[in-house]
């Protein structure tokens, strides 16, 4: 019986690591046709149909072209980062709210907030790595940034976690069922997805990969299939924050067609917000975190703190 539970756990899990690949693979597509649009182009079009085919033959260049490194590099953890930071963007989708298996479990929002401040780690590894003044730079800036941002989206968490009275991520589904937390708390879901855009180094935020200053940031020493696994990890990160997004302030009944609508919905925002926004300036962005959001993710913990002393 223990053989058979564990050999479906890990078939749900390798079916959830596929279908997220795979999610990335389309993403994105979608970024390139969105981007396109907005900048009056076609995007991607010439492989196969409407250029449906393009992320897999990407996929193929990159990870079929010769694997290169500086000689100048330490080896070891440049070769390394960019795996552990895949393995990171894809083991935190283990709190997936799935009604079976082993994904089911009571810490997951605290198992998340552990993986997201290992993933500092991995960028880390890489600029350093490189020995690139570049990839140094940009590695430290993407550092500090996730550092600052991860205290708002920790406070912003604890919030929901007084509210619903659990690390369990299939809780939220169930204190959503009338009313959708994003009407109740709007300035907190608003702070949560600008969170989430400097967590994952999204533009405005894209301070690691300032190629205006940076060339390209931390991965500038990447090829082939380096600069791919940090590409994939980058936007499994997105598919991961747009639905836990979904789950904390739209209702998650994960079982319906609309959560992934609701999902492509959010993923679509950050593609949006890629096309129409300019870079943020980096003292501006550290202003944001540590002058606006902290003092408002303060104020609402003890609201909501307050709440659940007065319910007892």
């Amino acid at each position: 019986m223990l053989i058979k539970d564990f050999s479906l756990s890990l078939i749900g899990s390798l079916l959830l690591v596929i279908c997220v690949l795979v999610g990335v693979a389309f993403l994105t597509l979608l970024e390139r046709k969105v981007l396109g649009y907005i900048q009056i182009r076609k995007g991607p079009n010439k492989v196969g149909i409407y250029g449906i085919p393009q992320p897999f033959a990407d996929a193929i260049k990159l990870f079929t072209k010769e694997q290169t490194y500086p000689v100048v590099s330490n080896y070891a953890p440049y070769y390394i980062s960019p795996i552990f930071s895949l393995f990171l963007a894809l083991i935190v989708w283990m709190i997936y709210p799935m009604w079976v298996g082993m994904h089911n479990f009571n810490l997951g929002l605290l198992f998340f907030l552990s993986c997201t401040s290992m993933g500092v780690y991995t960028v880390m590894m890489a600029g350093w790595a490189s020995n690139s003044n570049y990839a140094l730079l940009g590695g430290l800036r993407a550092v500090a940034q996730t550092i600052s941002y991860e205290v708002s989206l920790a406070l912003i968490l604890l919030s929901f976690v007084f509210l619903v009275q659990s690390y369990n991520v299939l809780e939220f589904s169930k204190g959503q069922e009338s009313i959708w937390f994003i009407f109740l708390t709007l300035p907190l879901a608003m702070m949560w997805f600008a969170s989430s855009l400097a967590e994952t180094n999204r533009t405005p935020f894209d301070f690691a990969e300032g190629e205006s200053e940076l060339v390209s940031g931390f991965n500038v020493e990447y090829s082939s299939g380096g600069f791919a696994l940090i590409f994939m990890a980058e936007y499994a990160s997105i598919l991961f924050m747009s639905m836990l997004f979904v789950v904390l302030f739209m209702g998650s009944n994960v079982s319906g067609v609309f959560f992934l609508v609701k999902l492509v919905f959010v993923s679509f925002m950050f593609i949006w917000v890629r096309g129409t926004l300019p870079r943020f300036r980096y003292d501006k962005l550290m202003f944001l975190a540590w002058k606006s959001y902290l003092p408002v993710a303060l104020n609402f913990l003890i609201l909501f703190a307050g709440c659940m002393i007065m319910t007892l």
